[in-house]
Protein backbone atom coordinates (compact mmCIF):
# COMPACT_ATOMS: atom_id res chain seq x y z
CA UNK A 1 0.00 0.00 0.00
CA UNK A 2 1.23 3.46 -0.89
CA UNK A 3 0.95 6.27 1.64
CA UNK A 4 0.57 9.78 0.28
CA UNK A 5 0.60 12.99 2.27
CA UNK A 6 -1.25 15.57 0.18
CA UNK A 7 -0.57 18.96 1.74
CA UNK A 8 -1.55 22.47 0.75
CA UNK A 9 1.50 24.72 0.78
CA UNK A 10 5.14 24.27 0.16
CA UNK A 11 7.70 23.82 2.91
CA UNK A 12 10.73 26.02 2.47
CA UNK A 13 14.21 24.69 3.07
CA UNK A 14 14.85 24.41 6.78
CA UNK A 15 14.38 22.21 9.82
CA UNK A 16 10.71 21.35 9.18
CA UNK A 17 11.45 20.16 5.64
CA UNK A 18 14.47 18.19 6.87
CA UNK A 19 12.40 16.49 9.59
CA UNK A 20 9.64 15.67 7.11
CA UNK A 21 12.13 14.09 4.74
CA UNK A 22 13.82 12.17 7.58
CA UNK A 23 10.53 10.63 8.77
CA UNK A 24 9.30 10.05 5.21
CA UNK A 25 12.47 8.14 4.36
CA UNK A 26 12.41 6.15 7.61
CA UNK A 27 8.75 5.24 7.08
CA UNK A 28 9.43 4.19 3.48
CA UNK A 29 12.47 2.11 4.46
CA UNK A 30 10.72 0.43 7.40
CA UNK A 31 7.48 -0.05 5.49
CA UNK A 32 9.07 -1.80 2.52
CA UNK A 33 9.30 -5.10 4.40
CA UNK A 34 5.70 -5.01 5.65
CA UNK A 35 3.77 -4.18 2.50
CA UNK A 36 4.00 -0.40 2.45
CA UNK A 37 5.25 0.36 -1.06
CA UNK A 38 6.28 3.90 -0.42
CA UNK A 39 5.60 7.13 1.39
CA UNK A 40 5.40 10.29 -0.66
CA UNK A 41 4.59 13.93 -0.04
CA UNK A 42 2.67 15.86 -2.67
CA UNK A 43 2.50 19.60 -2.18
CA UNK A 44 -0.45 21.52 -3.58
CA UNK A 45 -0.03 25.19 -4.46
CA UNK A 46 -1.85 27.59 -2.15
CA UNK A 47 -4.72 29.44 -3.80
CA UNK A 48 -4.27 33.15 -4.42
CA UNK A 49 -8.00 33.88 -4.34
CA UNK A 50 -9.04 36.93 -2.35
CA UNK A 51 -11.70 35.32 -0.18
CA UNK A 52 -11.29 32.36 2.14
CA UNK A 53 -14.21 30.34 0.75
CA UNK A 54 -12.76 30.42 -2.75
CA UNK A 55 -9.29 29.53 -1.44
CA UNK A 56 -10.68 26.53 0.45
CA UNK A 57 -12.61 25.39 -2.62
CA UNK A 58 -9.67 25.72 -5.03
CA UNK A 59 -7.21 24.03 -2.67
CA UNK A 60 -9.65 21.24 -1.81
CA UNK A 61 -10.27 20.50 -5.49
CA UNK A 62 -6.52 20.24 -6.04
CA UNK A 63 -6.16 17.87 -3.06
CA UNK A 64 -9.18 15.78 -4.13
CA UNK A 65 -7.59 15.27 -7.54
CA UNK A 66 -4.73 13.44 -5.78
CA UNK A 67 -7.02 10.80 -4.25
CA UNK A 68 -7.42 7.73 -6.48
CA UNK A 69 -10.90 6.18 -6.61
CA UNK A 70 -9.79 3.05 -4.74
CA UNK A 71 -7.85 4.91 -2.03
CA UNK A 72 -8.78 5.53 1.57
CA UNK A 73 -8.87 9.24 2.35
CA UNK A 74 -7.86 10.59 5.75
CA UNK A 75 -8.26 14.26 6.56
CA UNK A 76 -6.30 16.09 9.22
CA UNK A 77 -8.99 18.04 11.01
CA UNK A 78 -8.88 19.99 14.26
CA UNK A 79 -12.34 18.59 15.08
CA UNK A 80 -11.42 15.04 14.16
CA UNK A 81 -10.75 11.95 16.25
CA UNK A 82 -7.81 11.92 18.64
CA UNK A 83 -6.36 8.42 18.46
CA UNK A 84 -3.22 6.93 19.89
CA UNK A 85 -0.29 5.63 17.87
CA UNK A 86 -1.19 1.97 18.33
CA UNK A 87 -4.71 2.57 16.99
CA UNK A 88 -3.37 4.43 13.95
CA UNK A 89 -0.89 1.61 13.36
CA UNK A 90 -3.62 -1.05 13.57
CA UNK A 91 -5.82 0.98 11.23
CA UNK A 92 -3.06 1.33 8.64
CA UNK A 93 -2.37 -2.40 8.99
CA UNK A 94 -6.05 -3.21 8.41
CA UNK A 95 -6.14 -1.07 5.26
CA UNK A 96 -2.99 -2.79 4.00
CA UNK A 97 -4.37 -6.25 4.81
CA UNK A 98 -7.61 -5.50 2.92
CA UNK A 99 -5.56 -4.77 -0.18
CA UNK A 100 -6.06 -1.00 -0.16
CA UNK A 101 -3.83 0.43 -2.87
CA UNK A 102 -3.30 3.89 -1.39
CA UNK A 103 -3.96 5.81 1.82
CA UNK A 104 -4.03 9.57 1.26
CA UNK A 105 -3.61 11.82 4.29
CA UNK A 106 -4.94 15.27 3.38
CA UNK A 107 -3.71 18.47 5.07
CA UNK A 108 -5.64 21.58 4.11
CA UNK A 109 -4.38 25.12 3.88
CA UNK A 110 -4.52 27.91 6.45
CA UNK A 111 -8.26 28.41 5.81
CA UNK A 112 -9.09 24.73 6.22
CA UNK A 113 -10.47 22.07 3.95
CA UNK A 114 -13.84 21.72 2.21
CA UNK A 115 -16.66 19.85 3.92
CA UNK A 116 -16.91 17.60 0.85
CA UNK A 117 -13.41 16.27 1.57
CA UNK A 118 -14.25 15.79 5.24
CA UNK A 119 -17.28 13.76 4.18
CA UNK A 120 -15.18 11.65 1.79
CA UNK A 121 -12.68 10.75 4.52
CA UNK A 122 -12.82 7.39 6.25
CA UNK A 123 -10.96 8.96 9.17
CA UNK A 124 -10.84 12.53 10.45
CA UNK A 125 -7.63 12.73 12.46
CA UNK A 126 -6.74 15.39 15.02
CA UNK A 127 -3.51 16.00 16.88
CA UNK A 128 -5.36 17.53 19.81
CA UNK A 129 -7.22 20.69 20.67
CA UNK A 130 -4.25 22.99 20.19
CA UNK A 131 -3.83 24.84 16.91
CA UNK A 132 -0.70 23.65 15.11
CA UNK A 133 1.16 25.27 12.22
CA UNK A 134 0.71 23.29 9.01
CA UNK A 135 4.45 22.67 8.82
CA UNK A 136 4.46 20.96 12.22
CA UNK A 137 1.31 18.97 11.42
CA UNK A 138 3.12 17.53 8.43
CA UNK A 139 6.14 16.60 10.58
CA UNK A 140 3.92 15.05 13.28
CA UNK A 141 1.93 13.09 10.69
CA UNK A 142 5.05 11.67 9.04
CA UNK A 143 6.47 10.74 12.44
CA UNK A 144 3.22 8.89 13.23
CA UNK A 145 3.35 7.09 9.87
CA UNK A 146 6.94 6.05 10.68
CA UNK A 147 5.87 4.97 14.17
CA UNK A 148 3.00 2.94 12.66
CA UNK A 149 5.42 1.19 10.31
CA UNK A 150 7.74 0.36 13.21
CA UNK A 151 4.85 -1.00 15.27
CA UNK A 152 3.65 -3.14 12.34
CA UNK A 153 7.17 -4.49 11.81
CA UNK A 154 7.86 -5.20 15.49
CA UNK A 155 10.65 -2.62 15.63
CA UNK A 156 11.45 -1.29 19.14
CA UNK A 157 11.11 2.43 18.20
CA UNK A 158 7.73 2.70 19.97
CA UNK A 159 7.86 2.50 23.72
CA UNK A 160 4.50 2.64 25.48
Amino acid sequence: MRIVVAAVGRLKQGPERELCERYRKRAADTGRGIGLRGVEIVEVRESRARDAATRVLEESIAVANLVPDDAVAIVLDEHGDIIDSQTLSRTIGEWRDRGTSTAVFMIGGADGIADTLRAKAVLRLSFGKATWPHQLVRVMLLEQVYRAATLLSGHPYHRA
